[in-house]
């Protein structure tokens, strides 16, 4: 029987968040559907600190909030004069020069409950609107409902990596599992939890370890050569080349309790492998896509005593694919004043994260906005139209 995030808490297995935060399988699910437009979800398992990834330099009092994870003089690609993009993403600068990169800033779930990871998750992935993370009794995933609604769309086999299904595209619309000959590397937290439950044996620790040696170098042989989240995009990448339009994948590692100056630009490192190995492999199709970015809440805006952050609510959409109408930073900025914050902590959002999604799937695959509304995320208002496609 597969193992899911919930099952390892409610075992006692965990470190911490680190099961709901990245989970042992990171699946890669792939659907058929008319058109040559193309989308990709990413879901940022974790909840990313938003203010780390697209850092508001320009508000003056970032660094006295954050004096060991920012400094005014801190390296970074300037985006517009006032927001500043993480060093470990340097990589995705000429991605915004081209016009190819977007961000949709102080967004976040309908949730406001215990900023639990679980809830926070699924909340995302089901698209519903309860603030305190109840879940909707059918509990199938937007993007399932979305693609029910395409017109015309040929549902044929998907395909995921790992054993785990993504519960955004769980529902009546068909996907299935592909993986290469082993499974993909275990997030560094799902590795360290296993290393830890096998110290006191041995022969499993040393079994345990063959395992993971012979599973890197299965999914590097199977993509080319590529690892982690650039072997997942590569795998997506030649699908969405074919007859795939919609893929999905979720990466791991984002909840930054403590050094997240050393453990976040690892994630993002992944993260920004993930989007150039796209573009890479997608060749003349990265101008028919776009791919977005989104996680289950934000994080504090104070950092702590272990220079990290803690769960928080206001967070950060990423968008990438040359079909975005420009490299800008959507949304309204909500400020870090006295007063701005949430609970005197949070990022106060300023818009939901469904909106934007929303008008994704308007743009790309025609969906009328009333259906979106009706059927995909039930009781939203989807307002006015952002502009994020060209």
């Amino acid at each position: 029987m597969p193992i899911t995030r919930r099952d390892l808490l409610a075992s006692g297995l965990a470190i911490g968040c680190s099961a709901a935060a990245s989970p042992l399988m990171t699946p890669v699910v792939l659907a058929a559907a008319p058109g040559e437009n193309r989308l990709v979800v990413i879901i940022l398992r974790g909840a990313l600190d938003g203010l780390d990834l697209l850092r508001p330099a320009g508000d003056p009092l970032l660094p006295a909030l954050r004096p060991n994870l920012f400094a005014p003089d801190a390296p970074g690609h300037d985006l517009d004069g006032f927001f500043t993009l993480h060093p470990a993403l340097e990589g995705l600068a000429p991605l915004w020069r081209a016009g190819q990169l977007a961000f949709v800033a102080a967004v976040s779930t309908p949730y406001r409950g215990r900023r639990s990871h679980f809830d926070g998750q699924d909340l995302l992935e089901t698209g519903g609107d309860s603030p305190d993370g109840q879940l909707p009794p059918s509990r199938d995933g937007w993007l399932n409902r979305a693609l029910r609604l395409i017109p015309g769309a040929d549902l044929r086999t998907a395909f995921a990596v790992g054993q785990e299904n993504l519960l955004l595209l769980d529902g009546p619309a068909p996907v299935s599992s592909w993986s290469p000959e082993a499974e993909l590397p275990l997030s560094p937290q799902a590795r360290l939890l296993l290393e830890r439950l096998y110290a006191r044996d041995p022969l499993f620790a040393e079994a345990a370890q063959r395992a993971f040696e012979i599973a890197e170098e299965a999914s590097a042989s199977a993509t080319g050569g590529l690892k982690g989240a650039a072997a997942l995009a590569a795998f997506a990448a030649d699908r969405l080349n074919e007859e795939t339009r919609i893929a999905a994948f979720s990466i791991g590692g984002w909840d930054t309790h403590r050094a997240q100056d050393r453990a976040l630009p690892r994630a993002l490192g992944e993260l920004s492998a993930a989007l150039l190995t796209l573009r890479e492999r997608l060749g003349g199709n990265w101008d028919r896509t776009a791919v977005v970015a989104v996680t289950e809440f934000g994080r504090t805006v104070r950092e702590n005593g272990s220079r990290g952050t803690d769960h928080g609510t206001g967070g950060t959409m990423l968008l990438a694919g040359g079909v975005l109408s420009g490299a800008r930073v959507h949304g309204r900025w909500p400020g870090l004043g006295e007063g701005a914050l949430l609970e005197d902590r949070d990022l106060m959002p300023t818009d939901d994260v469904r909106r934007p999604l929303g008008w994704l799937l308007a743009g790309l695959f025609g969906l009328p906005r009333a259906d979106i509304e009706a059927s995909v995320f039930p009781r939203l208002e989807m307002g006015a139209d952002p502009r994020l496609l060209a």
